[in-house]
């Protein structure tokens, strides 16, 4: 059984001042195609001890993690997701996506904590230094103009507090990381109905065998990252030549290429 987290972390910037603190987990960030979605949870002083089989969603099946989300629907003061599309990925990178998203997600809690926890040694979601007006392009104008009405939160006086392995050891990290996991798994399967060629029902817009080889076959649909190195159709040929030649040599004809190996790492 995965370790189970508990609230130790939590209580200690509760305790140092703190009034209420956001844990928070991002999914999708290596997909192909799909948003990128984050998850949050709020806790304080008051919060139990979460729901037992709570653990980071990566080491839970997926039958697990549905079976959890009445009880975490109850546990902790608020809970939300906010998500960046593809083409808001395409048009900030995938870090400012990261924080449109989780900005968008502590909109959505309706209430300000003093800290959000975050998984990892990187802060994602504070701002960089502003950028002045010309250094910004019309891409990025459109869709920071259009975050500010769309659940865009500021986080002017909140803390980011980054910890390794938050997802596994703090409690309500753990519960925004299956939240966030079971909300973009089950839209994946729904726009899976739209594109059933790409497999989204089962491999969730990660780059699965069956994935790639629709690119290469179909080309990528709106909801594909362009600005991502995508396997299209005219690579494929080239491949395939590359492959022949491999095996000529006596290399593994079945071996995973790096686009492979590097797009199903994040599943």
């Amino acid at each position: 059984m995965p370790p189970r987290p508990d609230l130790r972390h939590e209580r200690a910037l509760l305790r140092a001042g703190a009034r209420l603190v956001v844990g928070m987990d991002e999914v999708g960030r290596g997909a192909l195609a799909g948003p990128v979605t984050v998850g949050a949870v709020a806790v304080d002083l008051g919060t139990r001890a979460c729901p037992k089989g709570v653990a980071d969603s990566k080491l839970l099946t997926p039958l697990a993690r549905e079976r959890l989300l009445p009880a975490l629907g109850r546990w902790g003061l608020a809970r939300a997701v906010g998500h960046a599309s593809p083409a808001e990925i395409d048009a900030l990178g995938i870090v400012a996506a990261l924080r449109l998203a989780g900005r968008r997600a502590l909109a959505a809690l309706g209430t300000v904590p003093d800290v959000v926890l975050l998984d990892g040694s990187h802060d994602w979601l504070s701002a960089p230094r502003q950028p002045g007006l010309f250094e910004l392009g019309d891409d990025e104008v459109a869709v920071a103009a259009r975050a500010e009405c769309d659940g865009y939160a500021h986080l002017d006086g909140v803390a980011v507090r980054t910890r390794v392995k938050a997802d596994r050891a703090c409690a309500s990290v753990a519960a925004a990381s299956i939240l966030a996991k079971c909300t973009r798994d089950a839209l994946m399967t729904e726009l899976h109905e739209r594109h059933p060629d790409y497999g989204w029902a089962e491999n969730k817009g990660y780059g699965a065998p069956e994935h790639l080889d629709a690119l290469r076959a179909l080309g990528p649909t709106p909801l594909h990252r362009r600005s991502w190195r995508l396997p299209l159709a005219e690579e494929a040929a080239a491949e395939e030549a590359a492959a022949e030649g491999a095996a000529a040599e006596g290399s593994p004809a079945d071996a995973p290429g790096p686009d492979e190996r590097w797009a199903m790492m994040d599943s």
